[in-house]
């Protein structure tokens, strides 16, 4: 095992060498990719629709393809699902990534090409080990197996065409079969649509493995750790799988859970690495060890553009492509890919760190932010709050989520949130004016509203019960690893459904 180690270490080194070079000509890769991209699906029923053939240039691109979101495209997604082909991408069209988003009741079926497949999602898997291996050359990763945390969804037939299932679900069932020697649990665990008898089972498969890796949202990796010390009686992962060297997340800021992972796995050497993998695309990896901001994958066959987050609400909302864009300004992206999106609003914001590479960091969600009274509180904010007052309180949270206090009568609007902890901070309402404070410091509107409470008063915290958010996800059924907690809403419905279940 040793030797294919190495082989493969050395395999996945020389693709370092392709990602520098999208890194040093980023602009004419994404011309490329953009031209490549309306060539392929000019003769699609799409293509044809906005005349492809005649579009030249991104300006004619943005001028003639409105921007679109899941709703714009339903009708003909729902079409692809019943087997039509050639409808907004040329090639064959059977595997859909069935996501949600967050929460909400309605699903959203991605279309998955094999294009999408081979030269997107698969290419960032191999490239985040190229990285890897490259940042850890003695890695020993390929002497053992990776544990991956499998999506919530089986694979489910639509018709004799069309597949479908979690992303995750969609990508183990199309695995080539080496990589699927290096994997566990097997097929029938890591896809099981019961989270409670899953995770059981996971433990139960995976202690006596010799795991070297794993690959999962940090909520359920946290639930999955507690369940395995919970049968083997040992203090900590590393007592269970001696050569665990690779954490791989992504999904949600890993920040608030280091101290976590810290405590599970106690050693200095462990290597976290942070990927931006959707439904829709992969897009970033984490590529450098002392850094937490993502590099965003040019090659995978997407083209960005970038929307300025105050024209989000415009009619014409001008975009911008990758050489207009600014560090620290907060941008939703707009995505072209070889799956068959065009001008697709994927809903997350992100903020570029750095222009020479370009790289970046998720800041939320277009639609998940507090805004009732012009204070614009994003994730990012609510996250760095969190963690600070975790930290000064010797706290460890577990989920939450916020929402607005709108005005009633004479009384000024708030923000209530509902938060689970794993640890209990040593002195709450110290948690709560650290909260408080930190809010103001990153988030200067909020500070104005904020100013001797004229706008809005102190956050009314509320201390949930343990398994608070697990019940309240179960209770919609929607257990697994594709389902999150929503951090932040501007409305009440989310906090109004889980506060009777607290009492």
């Amino acid at each position: 095992m040793a030797i294919v180690n190495s082989i493969f270490t050395w395999y996945m080194k020389k693709r370092v060498h392709q990602i520098e070079l999208f890194m040093k000509y980023p602009h004419d890769v994404q011309e490329e990719w953009f031209q490549k991209l309306i060539s392929s699906a000019a003769d699609t029923e799409w293509g044809m629709k906005y005349e492809y053939r005649s579009i030249l240039s991104p300006k004619q691109f943005k001028q003639r393809v409105p921007i679109q979101n899941y709703d714009t495209l339903k009708p003909y997604i729902e079409r692809m699902l019943k087997g039509e082909q050639n409808i907004l991408w040329p090639s064959e069209i059977k595997w859909f990534a069935k996501s949600s988003g967050t929460t909400s009741d309605r699903s959203k079926f991605i279309p998955v090409s094999e294009e999408s497949l081979q030269e997107c999602h698969f290419k960032g898997g191999k490239d985040l080990l190229s990285i890897f291996c490259n940042n850890r050359p003695d890695n020993q990763i390929l002497t053992g197996k990776g544990l991956v945390l499998g999506g919530s969804h089986q694979i489910n037939q639509l018709n004799e065409d069309s597949f479908y299932g979690d992303l995750s679900a969609v990508l183990i069932k199309n695995l080539p079969m080496w990589a699927e020697y290096y994997r566990t649990p097997n097929i029938s665990i890591a896809l099981m649509d019961n989270y409670e008898e899953k995770m059981e089972k996971m433990a139960e498969a995976t202690i006596k493995e010799n795991v070297t890796n794993i690959a999962g949202v940090p909520t359920w990796t946290i639930v999955l750790a507690k369940k395995v010390l919970e049968m083997t009686g040992k203090q900590n992962l590393l007592e269970v799988w001696p050569n665990l060297e690779l954490y791989i997340h992504g999904a949600v800021n890993f920040k608030p859970y280091r101290e976590q992972f810290r405590e599970l796995i106690p050693s200095s050497e462990m290597y976290y690495l942070e990927t931006y993998n959707a439904s829709e695309g992969f897009f970033g990896i984490q590529d450098e060890v002392n850094s937490d901001e993502l590099l965003l994958m040019l090659d995978y066959g997407i083209y960005y553009e970038f929307l300025p987050i105050e024209q989000l609400e415009d009619e014409n909302p001008d975009t911008l492509s990758l050489d207009q864009v600014q560090l620290n300004k907060n941008y939703a992206i707009i995505i072209s890919t070889n799956g068959g999106l065009w001008r697709y609003m994927i809903g997350d914001t992100i903020q570029f760190t750095s222009l020479s590479p370009y790289r970046i960091k998720i800041t939320g969600r277009t639609k998940h932010f507090i805004n009732a009274f012009g204070e614009e509180v994003i994730i990012d904010n609510a996250e760095q709050a969190i963690c600070k007052a975790c930290t000064e309180t010797g706290a460890v949270f577990k989920d939450y989520t916020a929402c607005p206090i709108y005005f009633k009568g004479e009384e000024v609007g708030g923000h209530e949130w509902i938060i689970e902890f794993d640890q209990q901070p040593n002195d709450f309402e110290k948690f709560v004016d650290i909260l408080d404070q930190t809010l103001r410091e990153v988030n200067s509107d909020y500070d104005a509203k904020r100013f001797k409470d004229m706008a809005l008063r102190r956050p009314k915290v509320h201390n949930a019960p343990y398994n608070t958010f697990y019940n309240w996800l179960k209770s919609k059924g929607k257990l697994g690893g594709q389902h999150k907690v929503p951090r932040l809403a501007n409305e009440r419905t989310y906090v109004d459904e889980i506060l009777p279940m607290m009492k």
